[in-house]
């Protein structure tokens, strides 16, 4: 028998917590320019409080084929990758807008 939720009260297997928590967040995505010419992408806006932020790069640097890495609650991925980062993170169920 697993465990109760802490948060929302439900057993784990029907917890809605990460759910909820994703569409109370507005994310932004933005492109940086950095030495050499080479671009970033940057995903900003996501707390990291209550979402598995590893888990969540682990996923965007698959689906874009990129290296990243996490620096201040940001999430920085190498090249640009505005429109897949975007597609993947509705599908998950976030907020984006892109600046």
């Amino acid at each position: 028998m697993s465990g109760i939720c802490d948060v929302c009260g439900l057993p784990k297997e029907i917890c809605v917590c990460e759910d909820i928590a994703r569409e109370q967040q507005k994310i932004t995505i933005t492109i940086d320019k950095r030495r050499y010419g080479k671009m970033m992408t940057i995903v900003y806006g996501i707390d990291s409080h209550d979402l598995d932020i590893d888990s969540l790069i682990t996923q965007l640097k698959s689906k874009c084929a990129c290296g990243g890495t996490i620096k201040e609650g940001k999430i920085e991925l190498q090249g640009d990758h505005r429109t897949k980062v975007k597609e993947t993170l509705e599908k998950m169920g976030f907020t984006i807008e892109i600046a």
